[in-house]
């Protein structure tokens, strides 16, 4: 596979993965200088190799680092997700962070079509409903439990100083003691939630969908394009996320809007009412209405332009419409506020019929979604698995070195890998991933939402009698999780026994690669543990669907519970047998505690994530993962940071290659590889072809190609494969998240994946490794001699003219 070399200047750009990196550690030297970029993300070299590609005194001398090996340079994004402690807030955007996956996980099929359309369109609204349930939850705390139902008792006024002044039989009650001027008042707090969302989206906004890519010149693809990531205006979705933010901040201000007005509407409509506020009650709920459609149209209307950088941003509808909503919201406040003696308040507010509204809007929209996803699924291009770039089983290990009675490396390739499920299924959930997603991120919603309102119930009302306490729903919602948890519990005991299984025949797999006959018993169990636990990333699509499957049918059932009976488990259940009574004061009280534990243990989280340094880089792992994508779904989602580094990498790979005319390998490890190929694909194809992939312990095929088949499916990565000069692939058994990328030799150049390196890379104590080798997983993988080994082999096929020749 090697082709001419020259001696013109050559360069390793490494990308390093999730949980992030130094430029220190990157590059092996603790003298490192950095050669372009901010504090945020930045281009590292070793001192010695500050200047290596500086213009020479002699025109015919070779560039590059010291006796011509290829200088090194470390791309370090780790600031992107795990900066300051403010980033700690990015904790209570988790629901609309796993929408908006959901958006890019749509089947692969032909763009453009009316299906593609509206399962983008389904998404979006998703994500729209859960900004009016998080609103509506912070509406159901301050104005509904705090303001309506506790200020509105004189006992629950009276565990609570600082709620005199508001309640109407208090010593200090005054002008603020009528209703609607409590909730006009506790209004604020919503409000102030969405301005804050507002700000966060605005901020990141301008830090990161602001960011222009490279604005390249058009040149014909060789051959047909299989993935939108090659698409110049792919990671500028500036003015998609100013219209969302737009229409999301208008949707939060309408919604405390419609929990204000419609209370006040509804003491105005009774009979005997005064007339002229009757009639401005009507008025309002009128304008409120006609929000809400031009919301709902702002969503609806576009989508995501891709093909060109679209530098136009809406003006008047990004400023016009939250402004308008805010007006509405003044106006409804003064409304309400206005002065009615007789009106006093008693029960609870709407807050059953809003939240069962959501919640069948919700099950709607997964349900459609669902369909939509599978008829795409079933017209996808790769459903046969055939032709270029199809998915192949990796071959068997051969027999040879066997043969032969070499004490080469083991080659395991057969047993764990023809062992981990859905390596022949190119689709999550056979195309049916992104609903149940969506699915997810409802009930999490849902969960976050009931949860704050109930511990705030329970915190307001000590006794349980004074108030009525939060709506019926929620109480039913929460008291189904128990019953969820043990559906997971029986789930983890069969993958548990799954696992097991797996371990004892990876044992005999160990014993027969390293020839450790009998070898160390404890050792080759913990290889094989590590294998077989390694695998479990592999049942991640069944334990989506039976989560997703499960809160569907329980979140079905606590809606018809109640709707029916009106009251909670427990009273519902009252005149029942005393086994389905004492079950349902079981699951009430056991899910109460257990939201109310989530709720705690979440906020732990974020307090130490605000405060460790340590901890905040762990929350950044998850959003290494969960932020790669562009925010086309929900602009309170956190930003993705591909949309800076995407670009950074684009552009230093093109400065290179133009400048010295020199070899670029750029190499990638875990996420990294994700962004490695992400660049590559936003290159020219003339750039394209002069750029060899080295990938490691990555999860392109693995996550990416399963769960975003429309992006990273088998006629993209085949493309990808094509258009570079080359690309190789390591990866081990024992990693949970790095894979194989499945892609054949033929006419797109070599075969991508090697072998199965060896972990650890001796069983027991040789020459070469004197002590006890560790296994390594995920991490180290330049330890292996492989790794320089293929590196060395992709610079010098590499030609800074042309392209090497195909092998």
């Amino acid at each position: 596979m090697e082709g001419a070399s020259t001696g013109r200047a050559a360069l390793e750009l490494l990308v390093h993965g999730v949980g992030g990196a130094t430029p220190e550690k990157m590059l092996n030297d603790p003298r490192t200088v950095r050669i372009t970029g901010d504090e945020t993300a930045a281009v590292y070299r070793r001192a010695e190799d500050a200047d290596a590609d500086a213009p020479a005194a002699d025109a015919n001398a070779p560039s590059g680092g010291p006796d011509g090996r290829p200088v090194p340079e470390a791309y370090v994004w780790s600031n992107l997700t795990s900066g300051n402690g403010t980033r700690a807030l990015w904790l209570l955007l988790l629901p609309f962070m796993v929408v908006n996956l959901a958006h890019w996980m749509r089947p692969a099929a032909r763009e453009g079509t009316r299906a593609v359309r509206l399962y983008g369109l389904l998404v979006r609204l998703a994500g729209l409903s859960l900004t009016v349930l998080l609103v509506a939850a912070a509406c159901e705390v301050a104005l509904d439990l705090t303001a309506w139902q506790c200020a509105g008792t004189g006992a629950c006024a009276a565990r609570h100083s600082w709620l005199g002044f508001l309640s109407p039989g208090g010593p200090h009650g005054g002008w603020w003691s009528t209703p609607g001027r409590r909730l006009a008042l506790a209004a604020l707090v919503p409000t102030a939630l969405t301005g804050l969302l507002w700000y966060l989206s605005h901020r990141t906004w301008r830090a990161y969908e602001s960011q222009e890519p490279l604005d390249r010149v058009p040149e014909p693809e060789h051959g047909p394009v299989h993935t939108a990531l090659s698409r110049p205006g792919f990671w500028y979705g500036r003015r998609l996320v100013a219209r969302l933010r737009a229409a999301h901040t208008a949707a939060g201000l309408l919604t405390v809007a419609a929990a204000v007005g419609t209370a006040a509407a509804r003491e105005d409509h009774r009979p005997g009412g005064p007339a002229v506020l009757d009639a401005l009650g009507r008025l309002l709920e009128v304008s409120l209405a006609a929000g809400a459609l031009a919301v709902v149209w702002v969503v609806c209307r576009r989508g995501r332009s891709e093909n060109r950088l679209d530098r136009t941003l809406d003006a008047h509808l990004v400023h016009r419409l939250p402004l308008t909503a805010l007006a509405l919201l003044a106006l409804t406040l003064l409304y309400a506020a206005w002065s009615r003696p007789h009106w006093h308040s008693s029960g609870r507010l709407a807050g059953d019929t809003a939240f069962g509204a959501l919640t069948l809007a919700q099950g709607t929209l997964v349900l459609t979604l669902a369909a939509v996803a599978r008829a795409l699924h079933r017209g996808r291009p790769d459903r046969t698995g055939q032709g270029r770039g199809a998915a192949v089983a990796v071959p068997p290990r051969a027999p040879q070195a066997e043969a032969a009675g070499e004490s080469a490396p083991p080659d395991p390739t057969g047993t764990a890998a023809a062992a981990r499920p859905g390596d022949g299924q190119r689709s999550a959930l056979r195309g049916l991933g992104g609903p149940a997603v969506v699915m997810l991120a409802c009930a999490l919603g849902g969960v976050m939402s009931g949860g704050v309102a109930q511990r705030v119930a329970d915190w307001l009302d000590g006794t349980g009698t004074s108030i009525d306490g939060p709506p019926v729903l929620l109480t039913w919602q929460a008291s189904v999780i128990p019953v969820l948890l043990a559906v997971l519990a029986v789930l983890c005991a069969l993958l548990g026994r799954r696992t097991w299984q797996l371990t004892r025949a990876e044992r005999a797999a160990v014993v027969r690669e390293y020839r450790a006959d009998p070898g160390d018993p404890a050792r080759t169990r913990r290889i094989a543990r590590t294998r077989s636990m390694a695998a479990l990333t592999d049942r991640g699509p069944l334990l989506v669907a039976v989560t997703a499957t499960s809160t569907l049918l329980l979140g079905a059932g606590a809606l018809v519970g109640a709707s029916v009976s009106g009251e909670t488990p427990v009273r519902a259940t009252a005149a029942a047998g005393p086994l389905v009574h004492g079950a349902a004061q079981a699951a009430q009280a056991l899910g109460s505690w257990l939201i109310g534990f989530g709720c705690l243990l979440f906020v732990t989280w974020g307090r130490r994530a605000y405060k460790d340094a340590a901890a905040r880089r762990t929350i950044g792992i998850l959003w290494d993962v969960g932020t790669f994508w562009p925010r086309a779904a929900h602009p309170f989602a956190p930003p993705c940071y591909a949309e800076r580094a995407v670009p950074d990498l684009t552009w230093r790979m093109t400065g290179w290659t133009r400048a010295t005319g020199g070899r670029l390998v750029i190499s990638g490890h875990s996420q990294g590889s994700v962004l490695a190929a992400a660049a590559a694909w936003q290159l020219k194809p003339s750039d394209r072809r002069r750029v060899a992939l080295l990938t490691y312990g990555s999860p392109i095929e693995r996550l990416y190609g399963r769960w975003f088949p429309a992006h990273f499916g088998p006629a993209a990565l085949a493309a990808l494969h094509r258009d570079i000069d080359c690309w190789r692939n390591l990866y081990r058994l024992t990693d949970p998240i790095g894979g194989p990328v499945r892609l054949t030799g033929d006419d797109c150049g070599p075969e991508v994946d090697r072998a199965p390196l060896a972990d650890p890379l001796a069983y027991g104590r040789t020459a070469e490794h004197p002590l006890p080798a560790p296994v390594l997983g995920h991490s180290d993988y330049q330890a292996d001699p492989a790794f320089a080994e293929e590196r060395a082999r992709l610079l010098a096929r590499l030609s800074p003219e042309l392209p090497g020749q195909r092998a």
